[in-house]
Order: structure tokens, then sequence, then C-alpha cells
């Protein structure tokens, strides 16, 4: 992987909560232009590796860059004005604003949303027409639309998305597959998601995560083909 095409490189770093030492060594470069999941267990590291990138923990050990410049020190809002975009697990949008409001709140510049909304609207049609509906009134699937939605009013250059398929509907996980890999048109994306089906069909290139270790990394290709990575790993079978 040629070096003037990683866009996000995160070499070695540990990662504390409080006394806890959640990252022991994770590593992963992500490509520019890929769309790339970072895979494994429940508590394995992947959130904590996305809210380390974010600024959002304190890492003392390691080293992050976007685009050759170092992450590690910067302030969360300092890290986002370099064009990080998060969509967090669980959503996380505002309940008692409505659609407009939520997307509004994103934008770093004043009409970031009118430069954008004809891009978010073709990816997520029901988000204009459930403009002026408060955001609690949102079906799940619709909510997660918004989570994405809202990561896209700025122009970003990289997305973080945590676990966007958890709890949705089969028929709206197809569709948010679709407006991903159509965003991965415009941005790079990192994944973290557990539906192996979905991270298969979406990323072009996969990092494990085990305990705080970075234990594998690869084409997206081979490792569907690895029987023995992904029941050893995922506890898929």
């Amino acid at each position: 992987m040629a070096a003037d095409n990683i866009l996000l490189e995160i070499d070695d770093i540990h990662t504390f909560i409080g006394q806890f030492h959640i990252l022991e060594g994770v590593s992963l470069r992500v490509r520019r232009g890929s769309i790339h999941v970072m895979l494994g267990r429940n508590g394995a590291g992947k959130t904590t590796t996305l809210r380390s990138v974010l600024g959002m923990y304190q890492v003392t050990q390691g080293r992050i860059r976007l685009d050759g410049v170092d992450l590690i020190g910067k302030r969360p809002f300092q890290i986002a004005q370099m064009g990080i975009g998060y969509v967090p697990e669980h959503r996380a949008i505002f309940h008692e604003l409505s659609v407009r409001e939520n997307l509004q709140i994103a934008a770093r510049q004043r009409d970031d949303l009118d430069r954008r909304a004809d891009f978010i609207f073709e990816l997520f049609p029901d988000l204009k027409r459930l403009y002026h509906l408060s955001g609690g009134n949102l079906s799940g699937g619709q909510q997660q639309m918004l989570a994405v939605a809202r990561a896209l009013v700025p122009e970003n250059r990289l997305l973080l998305i945590d676990e966007p398929s958890e709890g949705l509907a089969p028929v709206i996980i197809e569709m948010l597959m679709a407006a991903i890999t159509r965003l991965s048109a415009q941005t790079t994306v990192l994944l973290v998601e557990q539906n192996f089906r979905v991270a298969s069909q979406l990323a072009q290139e996969y990092t494990i995560v085990d305990e705080g270790h970075t234990v594998a990394h690869g084409q997206m290709a081979d490792l569907v083909q690895d029987d023995a990575l992904i029941h050893k790993y995922l506890g898929v079978a």
C-alpha cells in the first residue's frame, strides 16, 4: 500500500479509559477513497479506536496521522475541523430537534447545509419528506439515516461510522448499505460493523481487533475465504 495513498494511519496506539488499559497496540492503514472495516467481538476495542482518533480518549503511546498530520494532542473540535466526521453507535441524534435542525447543527460554515442538501437528499429521500419532523418521531432506520446524513453536512475527508446496521430491519440495512457505497465515492470511510455479511459486502479492506490488539488485516476478498480466521476472531460459522 503506497504511503502517499494512505489517508489515516494508526500505529501501535495504547489508550486508557480511567485506569483501564483498553487498547494495547492497535494499528491500521486506511487507503484514500476506500471503505475499510474494523471487525472484532464486543469489547475488542473498536469503538475506543474510533474515539481515540477523534481525541475523545487519551492515547499514551503510538501515533495517529491524517494525511501525514499528527492528531495526538489535538482537541476533538480541532480534529473535526480537519475533515473527520463521526457517526456514533446508537445514533445520538437530538430527538427534540427537527430533521432540519439536526442537520443544521452539524454545519461548520453557514452555507454547508445549503450546498450539501441535494447530495444528502439524493442518498436519503425520506429525510427530505420528513424535514420538519422531530427526530424523536422518526423510525429507527430513519434515525440512522439522519445520523449518517448529519456527518455529511460538512465536506469531510474521512467518515468514522460505528455499527450502522445495529438493530435495523434487513430492508433498511440494504438501503443504508447502498447509501454508504454511494457516499464512498466522495469520502473515505472507516466502518465498525458487527454484521459480517454487511461488512463483507461494503468494505474492500479489513482490520481485526481482539482484546485491544490488531491481530489481522488485509483484503476483504481474502478474509471471506478464510473460515479459520473468521471463526477464531469473529465467531462466525
